[in-house]
């Protein structure tokens, strides 16, 4: 059964995109700093508890802003939101805890671009747009986040 509530779909939209970004971000630019798998650890588990309520408050404001009257759609985003951004956060822990670091940021890499360019793709056809540029557009804003945070990790450590 499709999903049609589209406070639900904002919500795990933007919940796992920020999920992939925020967390691919903080976990390339603190093993470009410090190498150590137990502070990758420590801030997957602080993005997917702090960042999702920060995001899913932030969703809620967002919803009230508009003048959105139906306050089980505001809580339907919020809540969805919640709940997108806290576990894809999480999903880049099984990486990280089963191989070893560089190889988990590899995967974690693949794993995060994966799934924006899957969540690109399925907004592009559900908007009847191509696909294609969707996901490229996307693609290279996620690659720009994983390289800015990565050199500014390397340049800390230096």
């Amino acid at each position: 059964m499709p999903l049609k509530n589209t406070s639900i779909i904002s919500g795990l939209s933007f919940g796992l995109t920020s999920g992939v970004i925020t967390t691919l971000g903080l976990l390339v630019g603190l093993e470009a700093g410090t190498g150590s798998t137990q502070v990758v650890i420590a801030g997957i588990l602080t993005i997917a508890v702090a960042d999702a309520f920060s995001d899913a408050l932030g969703m809620h404001i967002a919803e009230e802003s508009k003048n959105n009257t139906n306050v089980k759609n505001i809580w339907r985003a919020t809540i969805a939101t919640l709940l997108a951004k806290f576990l894809f956060a999480l999903s880049f822990l099984i990486p990280v805890l089963l191989l070893p670091i560089s190889t988990a940021v590899i995967t974690s890499i693949i794993w995060g671009l994966f799934l924006i360019l899957t969540l690109s793709y399925i907004m592009a056809k559900k908007q009847n747009e191509n696909p294609l540029k969707a996901m490229a557009e996307h693609f290279f804003i996620a690659i720009f986040v994983i390289i800015i945070t990565h050199y500014i990790g390397y340049w800390i450590k230096n």
